[in-house]
């Protein structure tokens, strides 16, 4: 929690729910860790996108806030940001953003699920490690922006959301 104050100013709310359970939090950071290391062979700017559409399918506002600071901290323009709920069109996306955000879509989105064609659209734009890292952070994102989704997580200002509302924060 003491580099979230030096990062960020302050300790994210997520940070002090999860902290209730010192191995969750531990496992959580641990994992988080593997997959936005600089290693990964998925590029920053993509990884961050990947994380808002998650976010934004569940409803996380806390999630969507930070993620589109980070996508902005990473070159990501704010026009792009704006266009992301239409990716499929949107000039400002290449056929691998949608390819990946389309992934991440019908992953998140239980009723859709990923079908063969879809898994031929992503395997034309990535490598079977890239696909490994893709699905690694699709699934990450899905458990942190349903946990802080249920428990009612307002933003804390980081982006282009409005001042955080009421929470349920335990």
């Amino acid at each position: 929690m003491w580099t979230q104050k030096i990062k960020y100013g302050q300790t994210l709310l997520p940070a002090r729910l999860w902290g209730r359970s010192p191995k969750l939090m531990y496992g959580l950071q641990a994992l988080y860790r593997a997959i936005d290391r600089k290693s990964s062979p998925l590029e920053p700017p993509l990884r961050a996108l990947i994380s808002v559409e998650v976010s934004r399918i569940n409803n996380c506002r806390f999630c969507v806030d930070i993620g589109e600071a980070l996508l902005e901290k990473r070159g990501c323009s704010m026009e792009k940001i704006a266009a992301l709920p239409d990716y499929e069109t949107a000039s400002a996306f290449n056929e691998r953003e949608r390819a990946a955000l389309a992934y991440a879509e019908a992953m998140t989105r239980t009723d859709k699920g990923v079908d063969d064609a879809l898994f031929s659209r992503l395997s034309a734009q990535f490598s079977a490690d890239e696909i490994i890292e893709l699905t690694a952070l699709v699934g990450y994102q899905n458990l942190s922006s349903k946990f802080n989704a249920a428990l009612g997580v307002p933003p804390q200002g980081f982006c282009l959301l409005q001042a955080p509302k009421g929470s349920r924060k335990g």
